[in-house]
């Protein structure tokens, strides 16, 4: 199971895109707020319903945790301490970890990309700590993958699905989403 956390202010695209592109993938996602309501408002005014309350997720038998930006959703996701506790679980058992925009910061600031290359949304380097920024679009350095924000979301997306699907099916997404038209490939 993937698991999407959603916080009040989460960036839609970062959101909607990974999850579109993971379940078309034939990948078992569900989005999960951490607000204590199912209904989460994303930094643009949308609500949006969460498939089920971080109280309810099974987060010691997930595949992958993903972490939208926006803001303040990515300090909100930080605020919250069952999440982090999640993270440093599934970060002990070597399982990817994923955050794009500005939601890599919750990573660094638990101390947890110190040695990795990582990206993130500009102005939010200073939150990486110990990381290696590289400022690219997707950057994937052992467990975790980084993004830099609502333009990398299509890409960000592709880069999970390849985590858990072979090369051609991600390369066929590509193509049927017309991505790979897109960037004249």
């Amino acid at each position: 199971m993937i698991y999407v956390f959603l916080a009040s202010g989460f960036e839609d695209v970062e959101m909607i895109a990974p999850v579109d592109i993971m379940r078309r993938a034939g990948l078992e996602v569900e989005t999960v707020s951490v607000t204590g309501e199912k209904i989460v408002t994303s930094a643009h005014g949308v609500g949006i319903v969460a498939d089920r309350l971080i109280s309810e997720a099974d987060l010691e038998q997930a595949d992958l945790l993903v972490l939208p930006g926006g803001m303040p959703g990515a300090t909100n996701l930080y605020a919250c301490e069952s999440l982090r506790q999640a993270i440093r679980q599934h970060h002990a058992a070597g399982r990817p970890l994923a955050a794009i925009c500005a939601a890599p910061l919750v990573y660094g600031r638990m101390g947890l990309l110190a040695g990795h290359r990582a990206t993130c949304y500009p102005g939010f380097e200073s939150e990486l700590e110990g990381a290696e920024y590289t400022g690219a679009m997707v950057e994937i350095d052992g467990q975790f993958i980084t993004a830099k924000g609502p333009g990398a979301a299509m890409e960000f997306g592709y880069a999970l699905a390849s985590l858990f699907v072979s090369e051609s099916v991600v390369q066929g997404l590509r193509d049927g989403m017309m991505y790979s038209q897109l960037l004249g490939q």
